[in-house]
């Protein structure tokens, strides 16, 4: 029976090839007793900048009697090793209720893309409607049109086409959610081209330059399995009956709907919008807003790695933090989706509008780092409804827009300018696309955004000297961090309260936040659908 040994240590300077030695020491066996291993985690562990190292488990089986094993691991503590159990079944048993139209996957994000992949692998050829451009064309748009030319395209943008949001994001695959179907996402994205290491690596992560062809493959298998995927289909309307959809209007013609997979993104305003016009239950839920922050990289090494800071087995470093604070004092700032070796990117979906990503090669190899700087609020709190919490996001997201020119460049300030209250001037060098220009970010934010960062930035300042300094620069807005919606479902069913065969998915359902925790919660309605359903005949 094979052992998982825990927490085995390797300093940076050390080869992977002691590994074997040392968990067969800790078994105390002879190396020639093991009959396979597997590295299964690796993890860097920088909490000491003078004992920086790596921890792995190890996945191994002995030769050697189950009775002999057993005694082994008796000697030794659940956090040295344990036996590794069998994965869990994750096969849903299908249903048997007859469909009456094939399913469709409303949207080609993360949580989209799985759940139609889940459902052609089970033979339900689903069909996918996809606003957006394939990721070919999408690229050409975004670089040409808009990039180039500042020409927004609102049908093919960093937000809408072929991979959502998520094709051109860093590809961050670590969660706080835990489900086994995790292990599922990471397999599924291997086969179609990313790395080995996001097996093994505890944050692993993509690449805003891999992801693309990722996103292509997969629409291939779901096709080559029955499915089909349709770009610059957008859904516009819908229409049911006692409860049960009925129809959808695409493109503005009007077809026949069985059960639909309501994958949208956390952007598509209008579709949001739509769902409360016709009496789906849209309800308000706590969201993010703030700034996003850049600093050279070779920064963020100091903080983190110290005198290690250029030793070539680290990689690009990262941070968080969490500063809290009273309701009156802005509530708690954290970090959020920091990006080492990354690019700040724009997030809107439509004209007029500025907002902030942030974005890494897989190699993470920029000179720059950035990250979201955000607190939580309450929009019950502040009188709104999922519809004018909307309203409240653009109304931020158009003035930004407006005080740096119209043009799509992003609103700057230097961070030790915007503590003290001065205006910044000098050379302004950013990794966005569309540059930015110098404004007062205190007069383009939420008071309770400005009242948490000056409150927080000295403090990390304090624990990280340059983070708030002159190096530091202010973005504004990171206003895409979540939806501040729900449309709700039910929690057996997972369908939605008010429309019993529409299934709402990922962030723009508001039930996810990233490429992992989306695709999983694509992947968890796909089973119930295929639970409910029988698949259609050949």
């Amino acid at each position: 029976m094979p052992f998982l040994v825990r927490n085995l240590r390797l300093g940076l300077n050390e080869p992977e090839a002691l590994l074997l030695d040392r968990a067969a020491r800790r078994l105390g066996v002879p190396v020639s007793a093991v009959r396979t291993h597997a590295v299964v985690r690796r993890a860097l562990d920088a909490r000491g900048r003078d004992d920086i190292h790596f921890i792995y488990h190890l996945e191994l089986a002995l030769d050697e009697p189950p009775r002999a094993e057993r005694r082994r691991l008796h000697r030794l503590k659940p956090q040295q090793a344990v036996w590794l159990d069998p994965p869990p079944l994750l096969e849903p048993e299908p249903g048997h209720e007859p469909l009456t139209a094939p399913p469709i996957v409303v949207g080609f994000g993360p949580a989209g893309m799985l759940a139609a992949w889940r459902l052609a692998c089970f033979g339900y050829r689903p069909i996918v409607l996809e606003r957006g451009r394939d990721v070919r064309r999408r690229h050409r748009d975004i670089l040409q049109r808009f990039y180039r030319r500042r020409d927004f395209d609102p049908t093919s943008n960093l937000l809408f086409g072929e991979g959502g949001a998520g094709a051109y994001s860093d590809g961050k695959l670590y969660t706080r959610v835990h489900d086994p179907r995790a292990r599922l996402v990471l397999e599924v994205l291997y086969q179609h081209g990313a790395d080995p290491d996001i097996l093994t690596d505890a944050r692993p992560h993509i690449g805003s330059d891999r992801l693309p062809t990722i996103c292509m493959r997969l629409r291939r298998r779901i096709e080559a399995l029955g499915g089909q995927v349709c770009f610059e289909h957008r859904v516009d309307d819908l229409r049911s009956e006692d409860g049960v959809l009925t129809a959808l209007r695409v493109n503005g013609r009007w077809q026949p709907a069985g059960p639909v997979v309501l994958a949208i993104g956390h952007s598509a305003r209008d579709t949001v919008r739509m769902l409360a016009a016709r009496g789906l239950h849209v309800a308000p839920k706590p969201f993010q807003f703030g700034v996003r922050i850049e600093h050279p990289q070779a920064c963020v090494d100091r903080w983190q790695y110290g005198s290690h800071a250029d030793h070539p087995a680290l990689p690009p470093a990262e941070y968080s933090f969490v500063d809290k604070g009273t309701v009156e004092a802005g509530g708690d700032l954290f970090s959020f989706c920091m990006c080492p070796g990354g690019m700040i990117l724009p997030t809107n979906e439509s004209a007029g509008l500025v907002a902030t990503n942030g974005a890494s090669r897989a190699s993470r190899a920029g000179a720059f780092a950035n990250s979201g700087l955000v607190i939580t609020l309450d929009p019950q709190a502040m009188g709104f409804d999922a519809v004018s919490a909307l309203a409240f996001l653009e109304q931020w997201e158009h003035g930004c827009f407006a005080a740096a020119g119209g043009d799509y460049r992003l609103p700057m300030q230097r961070a030790a300018d915007f503590l003290s209250g001065r205006p910044s001037d000098g050379t302004l060098e950013t990794t966005y696309p569309l540059g930015g220009c110098w404004a007062t970010l205190a007069e383009l934010l939420p008071p309770e955004a400005v009242t948490a960062l000056r409150r927080a930035l000295p403090k990390v300042d304090a624990r990280w000297p340059g983070f708030a300094g002159a190096e530091a620069l202010l973005t504004a807005p990171e206003s895409r961090a979540s939806a501040p919606f729900r449309v709700v479902r039910d929690p057996a069913t997972r369908a939605a309260v008010s429309c019993g065969n529409l299934y709402p998915v990922g962030e723009g359902a508001g039930y996810a936040g990233g490429i992992m925790s989306s695709a999983i919660d694509g992947l968890k309605s796909a089973d119930a659908l295929i639970i409910r359903y029988t698949p259609p005949s050949a």
